[in-house]
């Protein structure tokens, strides 16, 4: 999947495979510590000789992800940096607990992050709260994930708003300047009550967990590709990007569509 969306967002882009020096894999569901999945994915899109790493800040990788890239090509260490969110999360929950069988489902989506003379990352608004890290994890090398999703939403809902501010600031715009809002799909409630608290009602929200489900570090590349697609952002709109998740962690930042 990983191979696959990042050949799609090369074609995207118009880019080659010669204009990437690094590969980034957000992803937490690897079925083994190593080796890494990014080497792997580079060799498959037929890269050679380019850094290759994987990033797990879980449903929030492809946030951390862009921060980073962002930070590499300003600082002159990349070109071009491809940042792939991949998720098979099929192969860690189970189809009779309710708190994540019914929600969790697989997908990857890719971005290619290259020097711009105009800002296109604004700076990212990021954290964790590692005292809640419990809430969801997988216990053990062969377990299955264990959520206490109602936790989960009180924290994400009641906690993580500031943080939306905090990258809109940082962009030097308010919410009601956004054109969208791209938050992680965890479910349709915490997308609802996130939106809420934004209170920028002419904003688009993404609700894309409606059809691919909660594909962790995919969701919110795969969110911002269904809203492209649908011609509900067009290329240069200011959009809001939101990844929260098992850590417990989270990064938001504001970008122009693509």
């Amino acid at each position: 999947m990983a191979i696959a969306a990042g050949k799609e967002a090369l074609a995207d882009c118009g880019a080659s495979t010669d204009d990437i020096d690094v590969v980034m894999l957000a992803t937490c569901s690897m079925p083994s510590p190593m080796p890494n999945g990014a080497a792997q994915v580079a060799v498959g899109m037929g890269i050679s000789a380019v850094a290759g790493f994987d990033l797990n800040a879980a449903c929030s990788g492809f946030c951390h992800g862009l921060a980073v890239a962002d930070g590499l090509v300003r600082a002159g260490s990349a070109r071009g940096v491809l940042v792939i969110g991949s998720e098979r999360m099929t192969d860690w929950v189970s189809p009779e607990n309710r708190d994540t069988g019914p929600i969790f489902a697989d997908g990857a989506a890719a971005a290619l992050v290259v020097p711009s003379a105009d800002t296109s990352i604004f700076p990212v608004a990021w954290g964790s709260a590692g005292a809640l890290a419990d809430l969801i994890q997988i216990p053990g090398p062969t377990g299955r994930m264990e959520m206490a999703g109602r936790k989960v939403f009180r924290w994400a809902t009641a906690e993580l708003t500031g943080v939306m501010q905090a990258a809109c600031e940082r962009a030097r715009l308010r919410p009601a300047d956004l054109r969208a809002f791209v938050p992680h799909q965890a479910n349709l409630r915490i997308i609802n009550a996130l939106s809420q608290s934004l209170d920028a009602p002419n904003v688009v929200t993404a609700t894309d967990v409606i059809n691919a489900g909660n594909t962790s570090a995919a969701s919110v590349p795969l969110a911002l590709h269904a809203l492209r697609q649908s011609g509900q952002v067009d290329r240069g709109d200011p959009v809001l990007l939101f990844g929260f998740g098992a850590g417990l962690s989270y990064a938001a930042q504001v970008v122009l569509c693509p």
